[in-house]
């Protein structure tokens, strides 16, 4: 009987996103083809330390708060068959309880925000050489950094709504000076963010000046830097990337927010937001946003799998990318597998189809060559 190829799910991280990267991985271990691939849940804390995966299978009903006792520690060499080590509290190896903890073949990183989507953990799995689930450092972290993001795009030709990069230092030094530079570059309404994360989490939508310095703190709160953007008066448009080399793109959907913009509770807490799949665009409209969403997966070396939220401008049919996903939510009900069940490749086969994307997107890796020779002889 041919072994199954054994996949950590890792979940969890010290992140905003944290619980939204719990009901991600729930979903994935229950889909996951069972003749093909092994799951081994590891849970990663709020406070960052990995969990076995019996521990991690438990805590994943009851939420990963700190656990005393052993834990995963991860060795970042290719010669450590996975990486991954049981450590007692004083990070002392201890024996191993089985092969799950060190014969792990891929990762499937279900990780949002940051360290976990943005280059950190794609670091890690680089130096231990294991293959894994999505985008490498680079593309990882371009894409979670909105405004290095559209930096790109910009210099590609790619359209994206106007904007400004505020430094949390600015803030403590000139606040006032801040909102009167934001307040000649766009009008209200605008969005504030964190640069750095996902799931809207510390996003605001300000109306008046009030507002704008409220939005401006919270944010500063998660990131550094924070990037102000124009409001766009349009409709919000997903659509899902899959792929390497030559990724394709998937049929388009609209999300209708049951809010005023599309912000976390409207997200993951009620259901008052509407998902229309596929979106009601026509084919010119369709055809742009197809093409824009695998330019911008390209633009930024991404691979495996991303969303791209889009807005088509209501007026004008304009279509500006918003942001760039590397790892979406990933529940059944998520955009990212909704739109590809919807183009004809269900939930299972999805999930089979990014594994298979992370092994070749490994063996392309490694057979780089890693060291040079420079030529010997005679001058």
């Amino acid at each position: 009987m041919t072994r199954r190829i054994r996949v950590g799910v890792l979940f969890g991280g010290r992140s905003g996103e944290h619980e939204v990267s719990l009901q991600s991985a729930a979903s994935v271990l229950r889909a996951l083809d069972r003749e093909r691939f092994e799951p081994v849940p590891i849970g990663i804390t709020k406070e960052g330390r990995w969990l076995l995966p019996a521990d991690a299978a438990k805590a994943l009903e009851d939420g990963l708060a700190a656990m005393e006792g052993r834990f995963l520690a991860f060795r970042p060499d290719p010669g450590s068959r996975g990486g991954l080590i049981a450590v007692d509290d004083a990070d002392r190896a201890v024996a191993p309880a089985g092969p799950s903890l060190v014969d792990v073949d891929v990762v499937f990183p279900v990780l949002h925000g940051t360290y976990g989507e943005d280059g950190t953990v794609q670091g890690l799995l680089e130096l231990a050489g294991i293959p894994y689930v999505g985008s490498g450092v680079l593309a990882s972290a371009l894409a979670m950094d909105k405004a290095m993001q559209k930096d790109v795009f910009r210099q590609k030709g790619i359209p994206v709504a106007d904007y400004t990069l505020v430094r949390a230092r600015e803030l403590e030094t000139d606040f006032d000076a801040v909102l009167r530079r934001i307040e000649a570059s766009f009008p209200y309404p605008m969005f504030v963010k964190p640069a750095n994360l996902g799931s809207s989490v510390g996003i605001t939508k300000a109306h008046d000046r009030d507002e704008l310095a409220a939005g401006l703190r919270l944010a500063a709160e998660y990131d550094r830097r924070v990037i102000v953007e124009e409001a766009i008066d349009g409709r919000e448009i997903e659509c899902s990337v899959l792929g390497n080399e030559e990724p394709i793109a998937s049929l388009p959907g609209e999300v209708v927010p049951g809010h005023e913009f599309y912000d976390y509770e409207a997200k993951y807490v009620d259901d008052s937001s509407r998902l229309i799949i596929p979106a009601e665009l026509d084919p010119a409209t369709t055809a742009r946003i197809q093409e824009l969403a695998v330019q911008s997966f390209l633009a930024l070396d991404a691979s495996g799998l991303a969303r791209v939220d889009f807005f088509v401008e209501r007026g004008t049919g304009r279509v500006l990318v918003n942001e760039v996903n590397t790892m979406p939510g990933f529940t059944r009900i998520s955009m990212y597998p909704k739109l590809w069940e919807a183009s004809g490749l269900p939930y299972t086969d999805l999930l089979t189809k990014l594994i298979e994307l992370a092994f070749e997107r490994h063996r392309a890796r490694v057979a780089l060559r890693t060291e040079y020779r420079p030529k010997t002889g005679d001058r």
